[in-house]
């Protein structure tokens, strides 16, 4: 397997990606001077190191921003917000080929895919909250007569957030978007897997012109950096995906908190569906970013009609897809992004072949180097552990039922409720079923189509709150009554 990428001709960090962090509209080594290092999945070979933020750069950046809030941000016009996220999107879409290149080399996703897809989403993203910056506002409340009232939707202050590194630049567009056109200040931990875009748009932040302290990028790990921002006293709100700080937010200063969370998503597949396309849009639901989704449908439950049906063609088409080097012409499928996360879904692998699941492809490591896993498929047992828990990873688990009021059920089994999808031709049986599952978002005839105009987030312990839309706003804004007396006499 070939490993020879563009991006192995240039110079990193001393040409054009910073690697430093991102404080003050200033690149700066971290207070105590340490460093980590960002590899790259499809060798498992150092990239480059990172400066490591630790609780003191977080308190610098906290004092910065708050500065920035105070002085500044807030009293920037919905207006001009917009023009600077209007700006900050042109200067992505500009530099999408090198973006989509340090995503595809930190990350181990397609080059294409992150070209066509993470990239275009971000852009839109940004777009989306840029036209919203300057439409965020109160309303007037009928009381009395002798009353004037009235609500402002206020920013909430300095807000920490905290992204994943399944989608890197997506993720920092979800969650800077809403949080500037709100007029809020962010001090933003990328994943330490992949902080490498999150500092190349830290450089774009400055030239679109976003005011000193507004925006501050800050790499570094959960347990240090990300605990510092979660319990900080000066942040009024921390917005993350994963659980493990949730405890440290709660006990600081009752900040506000969104959580994202993820999911063990069930696929209907029902006798009626367009197979084919149902075929096509399984694969697309857990295979996608190498099954590395909170929402991955990676239970799929098939009607015993077309089962057996189902499952012969399903493994032809999940043979069909490319594995190999993410910068390769034709590529579906990359490494996983770390070894850790390698070492985790092989051993839920090795669980599923030992509980006695039927193995019908894959299972096994590919290649030689880097962390490659083959596309797998087990099926047959409906109480095996790689069907109770999220293996965030290229495992698909499927079983079979007779009765939609079954089907229902069995997509119940799990604690979580991020996604779902039904296929079927009959949309009266498609809206009944999608309004029986308990989960945030249900997907008919289709699989991981987001868009930022829809909400997202999800049921029970797939988080709390909601991602994207005109909902998203609501997480990032303080809601203040003002009631005026025009004529009450004591």
């Amino acid at each position: 397997m070939s490993h020879q990428t563009p991006l192995q001709k240039i110079t990193l960090p001393t040409g054009k990606t910073p690697n430093r962090l991102f404080i003050n509209n200033e690149f700066v080594e971290s207070i105590d001077g340490r460093r980590f290092e960002t590899v790259n999945p499809s060798t498992g070979k150092l990239i480059t190191t990172v400066a490591e933020a630790t609780e003191k750069d977080i308190d610098l950046a906290v004092d910065v921003a708050t500065k920035a809030f105070d002085n500044n941000w807030q009293h920037v016009d919905g207006k001009e917000r917009g023009r600077l996220l209007y700006k900050f999107a042109d200067l992505m879409d500009r530099d999408r080929d090198e973006l989509a290149e340090l995503e595809a080399l930190d990350n181990g996703k397609a080059l294409v895919i992150a070209k066509s897809v993470d990239l275009q989403l971000s852009i839109d993203t940004f777009r989306y909250y840029a036209g919203w910056a300057d439409k965020i506002h109160g309303k007037v409340i009928e009381t009395s007569h002798d009353k004037f009232s009235y609500t402002r939707h206020e920013p909430i202050g300095v807000v920490g957030q905290i992204i994943p590194w399944n989608f890197p630049l997506l993720m920092l567009a979800w969650k800077l978007g809403p949080a500037l056109a709100c007029g809020n200040t962010v001090i933003l931990k990328p994943a330490e897997q992949t902080p490498l875009s999150a500092l190349k748009a830290a450089a774009l932040i400055k030239e679109a012109g976003f005011p000193p302290g507004v925006i501050n990028i800050v790499p570094g790990f959960g347990p240090i950096a990300g605990a510092a921002i979660a319990k900080h006293m000066r942040i009024s709100k921390v917005a993350f995906t994963g659980k493990k700080i949730l405890e440290a937010a709660a006990a600081s200063n009752l900040k506000k908190v969104t959580l994202e969370l993820g999911g063990k998503s069930p696929n209907i597949i029902l006798e009626d569906a367009d197979l084919d396309q149902a075929i096509k849009w399984a694969h697309m639901g857990i295979f996608f970013n190498h099954g590395q989704c909170c929402c991955a449908g990676s239970r799929v439950y098939v009607h015993e009609k077309i089962y057996d049906k189902f499952l012969n063609q399903y493994k032809e088409y999940v043979q069909t897809k490319k594995l190999g080097d993410p910068f390769q012409p034709g590529t579906y499928q990359g490494p996983q992004v770390s070894k850790l996360q390698f070492d985790r879904i092989m051993a839920y692998i090795e669980t599923g072949k030992n509980e006695g699941a039927t193995l019908l492809l894959g299972g096994e490591r590919h290649g030689d180097e880097g962390y490659f896993i083959q596309p797998t498929i087990f099926t047959d047992r409906e109480d095996m552990k790689i069907m109770k828990e999220e293996i965030f990873g290229p495992v698909v688990a499927i079983s079979k039922f007779s009765s939609v009021e079954e089907a229902i059920e069995k997509a119940h089994l799990t604690e979580y409720g991020l996604a779902a999808a039904v296929f079927t031709n009959d949309i009266t049986r498609a809206i009944k079923i999608s309004n029986s599952i308990k989960a945030g978002t249900v997907w008919v005839n289709c699989y991981n189509l987001l868009d930022h105009a829809l909400p997202f987030g999800g049921y029970k312990e797939s988080g709390i709150g909601r991602e994207l839309g005109k909902y998203a706003l609501r997480y990032y804004t303080e809601v203040k009554t003002v009631s005026i007396n025009l004529g009450i006499v004591l």
